[in-house]
């Protein structure tokens, strides 16, 4: 059985306009189950001890081998900070998809995310935010620049 999603009034995106199988919605909800996981900084297991279930049901949850119940996924989406919505709305992200499918299961994503979450002094992360804004832009302006002109050494002024 194939569902679509229901057009909203002057708005059409990609999801819309594509029709989706049952087992293909839990998947893409058990990866936003997992993004968000990440984002928060939150392992398996601290997500599954805070709802009473255990890290290997949030595991199946999130690779889509189990079913999400509705009464479970808003218990998720409140432990997350979401709506249950954000969880079927691409729209609604907190990072691109583009950059998250680059890093998200990088475990060096989540010591960082963990480790950040952990600084209390919001001075500090407002320093470190703009010092790894700084180093990803100009890490992007270096690949454009090496890019467009085909070597590293004819940028070193970079």
């Amino acid at each position: 059985m194939h569902y679509s999603v229901p057009p909203r009034e002057n708005a059409m995106t990609d999801l819309e306009q594509t029709y989706l199988t049952a087992s293909e919605v839990d998947r893409l909800v058990g990866d936003r189950i997992r993004r968000r996981r990440i984002l928060m900084g939150l392992t398996q297991d601290q997500l599954g001890e805070s709802l009473g279930i255990s890290y290997q049901q949030i595991q199946k949850y999130e690779t889509g081998a189990n079913r999400v119940s509705a009464g479970r996924l808003y218990l998720i989406a409140s432990r997350l900070e979401v709506s249950p919505g954000w969880f079927f709305d691409p729209v609604k992200s907190d990072a691109s998809s583009e950059d998250f499918d680059e890093l998200g299961s990088s475990r060096l994503l989540m010591e960082f995310v963990r480790s950040f979450a952990r600084i209390k002094d919001d001075r500090l992360k407002g320093v470190l935010v703009s010092l790894v804004r700084a180093m990803a832009d100009e890490e992007a302006e270096t690949d454009g620049a090496v890019a467009s002109n085909g070597s590293y050494e004819d940028n070193a002024s970079i």
